[in-house]
C-alpha cells in the first residue's frame, strides 16, 4: 500500500504486508519515477519532507534526480577504486590486456622495472610533486626519491599509467610533469680483485652462480642470460644465439662462447629447456641470491649490470676496438648509431670471438692469481684469416 503526504507533494510511504514502512519520493520525468528514502523508523518525517522538497526543486530546474544519484554513485565507486588500486594490480592488467601483443622481452622488462609495492591514490601526482607523503601510504615520498623512481621506472611506468588513465582506472598519470631530481650515472667497474672474488664465491652449484659467471664472461644482459635455453646454444657449444624475441633491442645476436664459457655450460645438467631454471620458469630469486653473494665474496655496492660495464671496460683494456666491443654487447647506439648503423653491415664474427676469448683468458688469469703482464693475448687483425 502506498500513502502520500498531504503537506509535501511527492512524498509517499510504502506500507508492506508485514507492517514495514519506508519513505519514497515520486516525480514525473518522461514517466513516473520513484526514489527510496529509507525506513520510517530511521528517517524522520521532517527529514523526508526536506529531501523530497529538494528533489522536486531539481525536477523543476530540469534536472533528473535519479540520473544525478546514479552519477554520484559511479563517481564514488571510481574514487574508491582509485584509492584501493595497487600498482601491482594496474601492472597485472596492463600485462594481460596490453603487453600480451608486445615483444616478450619488452613485456618482461616493463613489468619488472615497474613492480613496486606502492599504493596509487588519486592524489598521487600532486603529493609526489610537492614532496608530501600520503596518509594511505606507509612509505613516505619526497621529491628526490620520486625523481629517482621516475628516472629508473619512468620509461616503462609512464605508458602503464597512461594506459590506466585511458581505461578510466586512474584519473591522472603520475609520471606527467613530475619534477625530476638528476641522478648520478652509474660508472661502477669492478676491479680485477673484486671480479676474482665474485668468481670464487660462485663456485658452487645453482642457477644463480652460473648466471653470474656467464654474465662475467659474455657481458650480456641479465634477463638474456637468465632466459637462456639449450636450443639457443650450438651443438658444439661454440656460440649462443639470442633470438630477436628475447634481445632487448629486438635484433638477433650471436655470442661467441670462450673456452671458459663452454666449460661452464658443459658442467651444467641439461634438465628441461632452460639453462638456468628457477622454481617456476627462469631463475628470479635475484635479491636474496645477490645478498648472499655479497656476503660470500666481500664485494659490496655493486649491481649485476655492473658486470656488463666491467666486461666492456676490460675489453677496452685488452685493446679491443670500440666497434667490436659494441658488437659484442649488441649495442645499437654509439659507433653503430645513425648512418653508420644503416650502412655498416660487417658482422665482426671473428673479431667478436677473439675479443671474448681474450676476455675469458683474462678472467681465468686473474682468478688464478696471474698478473696482467702474464696475460698477453694476440688479437686477430681485421681481415686476417681465421
Amino acid at each position: 500500500m502506498l500513502v502520500f503526504d498531504d503537506e509535501q507533494r511527492g512524498l509517499g510511504v510504502r506500507v508492506t504486508a508485514s507492517g514495514g514502512k519506508t519513505y519514497l519520493a515520486q516525480y514525473n520525468w518522461h514517466g513516473q519515477r520513484r526514489i527510496p528514502l529509507g525506513n520510517c523508523n530511521a528517517v524522520s518525517l521532517a527529514q523526508a519532507r526536506d529531501t523530497v522538497r529538494a528533489i522536486m526543486g531539481d525536477v523543476a530546474r530540469g534536472v533528473d534526480p535519479t540520473a544525478e544519484r546514479k552519477k554520484a554513485a559511479v563517481e564514488a565507486r571510481l574514487r574508491a577504486a582509485h584509492e584501493a588500486l595497487t600498482l601491482s594490480a594496474l601492472l597485472s592488467d596492463w600485462q594481460a590486456l596490453h603487453l600480451a601483443s608486445k615483444r616478450p622481452s619488452y613485456a618482461v622488462e616493463a613489468v619488472e622495472r615497474c613492480a613496486m609495492p606502492l599504493r596509487v591514490p588519486s592524489t598521487f601526482p600532486p603529493q609526489i610533486s610537492a614532496g608530501q607523503s600520503s596518509s594511505r601510504r606507509s612509505t613516505p615520498w619526497h621529491a628526490k626519491a620520486a625523481g629517482r623512481w621516475r628516472g629508473e621506472q619512468g620509461p616503462m611506468a609512464r605508458p602503464a599509467y597512461g594506459w590506466g588513465v585511458k581505461r578510466g582506472a586512474l584519473s591522472v598519470n603520475a609520471f606527467v610533469n613530475l619534477p625530476v631530481t638528476p641522478t648520478s650515472r652509474r660508472e661502477r667497474v669492478l676491479s680485477d680483485d673484486e671480479l676474482a672474488a665474485i668468481w670464487r664465491a660462485t663456485a658452487g652449484a645453482g642457477p644463480f652462480n652460473g648466471i653470474v659467471r656467464l654474465l662475467i664472461l659474455t657481458g650480456q644482459r641479465r634477463e638474456e642470460v637468465a632466459g637462456m635455453t639449450w636450443a639457443e646454444v650450438s651443438d658444439d657449444f661454440s656460440t649462443w644465439t639470442i633470438p630477436s624475441s628475447r634481445a632487448k633491442n629486438g635484433a638477433t645476436h650471436i655470442v661467441p662462447l670462450s673456452e671458459l664459457a663452454q666449460d661452464l655450460l658443459h658442467s651444467l645438467p641439461q634438465f628441461g629447456e632452460l639453462v638456468f631454471p628457477g622454481l617456476r620458469g627462469p631463475f628470479n630469486g635475484w635479491s636474496k641470491a645477490k645478498a648472499a653473494l655479497d656476503a660470500n665474496s666481500g664485494v659490496t655496492s655493486w649491481r649485476l649490470h655492473d658486470l656488463r660495464r666491467t666486461a666492456a671496460t676490460g675489453l677496452q683494456r685488452l685493446g679491443v676496438r670500440l666497434e667490436v666491443t659494441e658488437q659484442v654487447l649488441n649495442h645499437v647506439s654509439g659507433s653503430r648509431a645513425g648512418i653508420v648503423g644503416v650502412y655498416q653491415r660487417h658482422g665482426f664474427a671473428n673479431e667478436n670471438r677473439d675479443a671474448l676469448e681474450a676476455w675469458g683468458s683474462h678472467v681465468e688469469a686473474i682468478v688464478e692469481g696471474r698478473s696482467w703482464d702474464d696475460n698477453v693475448i694476440s688479437l686477430r687483425a681485421k681481415g686476417a684469416p681465421a
